[in-house]
């Protein structure tokens, strides 16, 4: 079982069902909120490992969606700095656990790496519901309320 750091936007969707998968597979999961994390570049740049610069950002961020910033022409430190900056950019979640650090849910990567097979017959269902559902998105779909505390 693995103690997972996880950092995303609280109140999305996405990250709740990501959420309850992880903790399913009996990992315990410490969140964090990737908005108001006080980043450093360095730090930042750390989950990323070899991805393309492309991968680092969040495809649904508003001015991703604008246009404004388009991540296929944009350099490492130049990511790093919009991303200090406006931290809506960061493809989320951002996962650590122990050294090791990955961005985004993609489940086969993460079942690789920590296993998110339910550990109780009764959570099989959920997990293979919420497996089957597309997590890498935040879906602003209706009925999607933002809480702002």
């Amino acid at each position: 079982m693995a103690r997972v750091i996880f950092y995303s936007k609280p109140g999305c969707k996405g990250g709740t069902k990501q959420k309850v998968l992880l903790t399913a597979a009996g990992h315990e999961v410490v969140p964090y909120s990737l908005l108001t994390e006080p980043w450093t570049a360095d730090r930042l740049r750390s989950f990323f490992g070899d991805r393309p610069v492309a991968e680092w950002f969040n495809r649904s961020a508003p001015k991703v969606k604008s246009g404004e910033v388009i991540p296929e022409n944009i350099d490492e430190q130049t990511a790093l700095m919009l991303m200090l900056k406006d931290p809506m950019l960061i493809r989320r979640p951002l996962l650590q656990v122990g050294d090791r650090r990955e961005v985004g849910f993609e489940v086969d990567k993460i079942d690789a790496w920590i296993g998110l097979n339910p550990v109780d017959e009764s959570l099989k269902e959920i997990s293979e519901n919420l497996m089957s559902q597309d997590l890498q998105n935040c879906s602003h779909g209706h009925g999607h309320e933002h809480h702002h505390h």
